[in-house]
């Protein structure tokens, strides 16, 4: 464009006035939460946050009266019958009567935890049989799920009838690596 051709341009735009503004309406809605979206964000982010890692979904369900046994590949069996026999000291135990099952899976992660961070390896888990939860043996269903999702977890099986029978467990506990050493060096002991 030239100069000429630009104050052509000026001189024929001179008697026209400028479109006015007119006032317009905001729409956007406010990004305010409601409270159940504010609980429902507060929910899933402590999920994300934790580390209990325990399953809430479809347990292995199980009856009041039924027998629970579980072992890992490894776990000889002549430990696992010392176990089962109730020839280990139970040095520690958990009591679950009348927890929830939310409260009951925060205890047992806790637990197992604790057990294994002082190198106990035989505990106690007192889950009842669950007559009159709904469905029948809901508790014990839902210990039955979580000892197997444990690392630490080698061997469970149903107590004897004076610790508890059908309503509690023997828990067998991984050796902690300061136990696995000290074996280690005690059986090159032996063998020189």
């Amino acid at each position: 464009m030239s100069l000429k051709d630009c104050d052509l341009f000026l001189q024929e735009m001179q008697d026209v006035t400028p479109i006015k503004k007119t006032a317009t309406a905001n729409i956007r809605k406010t990004s305010k939460e409601t409270p159940g979206q504010q609980q429902r964000r507060h929910a899933a982010q402590q999920e994300l946050s934790d580390p209990n890692f325990l399953s809430l979904d479809n347990p292995k369900w199980v009856k009041p009266h039924d027998y629970l046994e579980y072992k890992k590949s490894g776990v000889q069996e002549g430990v696992f019958k010392k176990l089962r026999l109730a020839k280990y000291d139970n040095e520690a135990r958990l009591d679950l009567y009348q927890f929830t099952v939310k409260e009951a899976r925060a205890a047992i992660f806790q637990f197992i935890n604790d057990c294994t961070e002082h190198e106990l390896r035989n505990v106690l888990i007192i889950h009842g049989r669950g007559h009159n939860s709904s469905p029948p043996g809901k508790m014990k269903s839902y210990v039955n799920t979580w000892l197997r999702e444990f690392e630490q977890v080698l061997s469970f099986h149903t107590a004897l009838r004076e610790h508890g029978g059908t309503g509690a467990v023997y828990v067998s506990l991984r050796k902690s690596e300061r136990e696995k050493l000290e074996n280690r060096e005690r059986h090159a002991r032996r063998q020189k």
